[in-house]
């Protein structure tokens, strides 16, 4: 069995915060990719909380899966164990630019969220009490503020 994944193979010590296309993949007739959303950089704290990010996740997860455009197409987003961003899966041969306008509007979702935070009762979440709104709000502006609203050629392509 090979003991390296692809994500593995880019230089986590040169990576910025940015959105990047990890990898792409053939299912079937369709290609999925796979985005790199990377809010922290790599190796150096401090990390995203875990509440936070489990907050984002939950308000990330509604709001792609119930977009009027792009809902169909969402396959995942989720938290990396490494706690530096998060992935998300979506149907289509696409690129960082395709897909940085709803990247940007979920997290413009996310810093202007306010009231319950959707999923959060012990039947929807194994880890219902666990979640941080402030925190949540606060990464979203500053990954907003920071890297989305002004990506690059740096940030949208894995250093080599």
């Amino acid at each position: 069995m090979k003991k390296t994944i692809q994500s593995f193979e880019v230089d986590h010590n040169r990576l910025q915060r940015g959105l990047y296309v990890s990898r792409k993949d053939a299912v079937g007739s369709e290609t999925v990719t796979t985005f790199d959303i990377r809010v922290k950089v790599p190796n150096r704290p401090p990390f995203l909380g875990t509440a936070g990010s489990h907050t984002i996740e939950h308000l990330g997860a509604v709001f792609l899966r119930n977009h009027p455009d792009w809902g169909s197409r969402i396959v995942y987003f989720g938290p990396m164990g490494c706690r530096t961003g998060f992935y998300l899966l979506a149907a289509g041969d696409l690129s960082s630019e395709e897909i940085a306008p709803l990247i940007t509007a979920m997290f413009i979702h996310i810093r202007d969220y306010s009231g319950t935070i959707p999923g959060t009762t012990s039947v929807e979440c194994g880890n219902y009490q666990d979640h941080d709104l402030e925190d949540a709000r606060a990464e979203s502006k500053t990954y907003l503020e920071e890297v989305l609203l002004q990506l690059t050629k740096e940030t949208t392509e894995y250093p080599r």
